[in-house]
């Protein structure tokens, strides 16, 4: 049986079995890819999603903006913001040519690990109540959604 992480010449006609992605903090020249990769690979925009919002992000926190890629191209992409109490997800994104492929989960373990190593105790995650194969994705990876809260937003004056 080919180990799972690793391209096996065996494997015959099914889906090739990919090596694990490489995982790291994103850098400020990573932001520009970063941006354009959310086009393709996130569901929907953000307010914050600008070339000032993710600057402002890695300036405040470097580890929080996690990166994933393959062969040098970026895959995936998580942010694990953590404000000292509450430990929080966004943005988690996989390229569609690498979903189901290991990818989500190797973000999202190192974004459990990074609110471990910090103290974090509960993880939550923004999904857009009509992203159904970000649901899935979510549930799959043992979080569920928290039925008696409800967001409340406030979009602040720009500076």
């Amino acid at each position: 049986m080919p180990k799972r992480g690793r391209r096996d010449a065996r494997a015959g006609g099914g889906i090739p079995v990919m090596t694990a992605p490489h995982i790291r903090a994103a850098g400020p020249a990573d932001l520009d890819a970063v941006l354009a990769f959310w086009k393709t690979a996130a569901e929907g925009t953000s307010i914050s999603d600008d070339r000032d919002g993710i600057e402002r992000l890695v300036a405040r926190d470097p580890e929080a903006l996690i990166l994933a890629e393959r062969d040098g191209e970026l895959v995936g992409t998580v942010i694990a913001g953590f404000d000292g109490w509450r430990c929080h997800l966004y943005r988690l994104a996989v390229h569609p040519d690498h979903r189901r492929r290991g990818v989500g989960g190797a973000l999202l373990a190192a974004a459990e690990e990074r609110f471990v190593r910090l103290g974090g105790r509960r993880a939550d995650a923004m999904v857009l109540d009509r992203n159904e194969l970000g649901q899935r994705a979510w549930r799959a990876a043992a979080y569920g959604p928290q039925e008696q809260w409800t967001r409340w937003v406030k979009p602040l004056p720009s500076r």
